[in-house]
């Protein structure tokens, strides 16, 4: 093959990539829209490919199933998680900074419920690549809060404190998000002023 002949099909291999990754990026997006309407824990293929404007078969060459689709959400909204909490304590004096992070966790918690969705798809196996990505998606949002909360994860016991911490915000979304916490008289913001590593 010759040199021209090589960039030629190096130029179509890539853009078959981007327009991949756009498909892939479009199915998402509109999983999300439909978790939104419908709710991540009922949400099927059939009505991601209706309100993406493909046929069903179609999502199948991005995604098996929809355990491996919630996976994919979930692992985004992870990265999200990852981001905000990392820019929360970034823009908070030392003293403010797991408050702030805190806060901005269990904000971005309640507005989604595809992690809440994440423990039924990963327990039914057989989505390996997309249980890798989302378990990588979780130890970085787990190091961005243990940042936040000036834990150093270098021991079992740190390692424990901050995934202790994790799910102490994810229950406190979960009460919000329900209601539970306001019919308890209680806002996040007044839990999270208790909040001590």
């Amino acid at each position: 093959m010759s040199t021209e002949e090589q960039a030629i099909a190096q130029n179509r291999a890539r853009r078959r990539a981007q327009e991949q990754g756009a498909t892939r990026a479009a199915i998402l997006d509109a999983a999300r829209h439909v978790g939104v309407r419908e709710g991540a824990r009922h949400l099927s293929l059939r009505a991601v490919a209706a309100e993406a404007g493909f046929a069903p078969a179609a999502l199948y060459g991005y995604f098996r199933n929809k355990d491996e689709l919630l996976l994919a959400l979930a692992a985004d909204d992870l990265a999200q998680l990852a981001r905000a909490l990392k820019d929360a304590a970034a823009n908070a004096p030392s003293s403010e900074k797991l408050p702030a992070a805190a806060l901005v966790a269990v904000n971005l918690l309640q507005q989604t419920e595809t992690l809440a969705t994440a423990p039924a798809a990963l327990s039914g196996g057989g989505a390996p690549d997309a249980e890798r990505i989302f378990n990588g998606r979780l130890i970085a949002a787990l190091r961005a809060l243990s940042e936040a909360a000036g834990i150093r994860m270098e021991s079992r016991d740190s390692q424990s404190d901050t995934i202790l911490l994790a799910a102490t915000l994810t229950g406190l979304a979960v009460m919000a998000r329900s209601g539970r916490l306001s019919a308890l008289g209680f806002t996040p913001e007044e839990i999270l002023a208790r909040l001590k590593v």
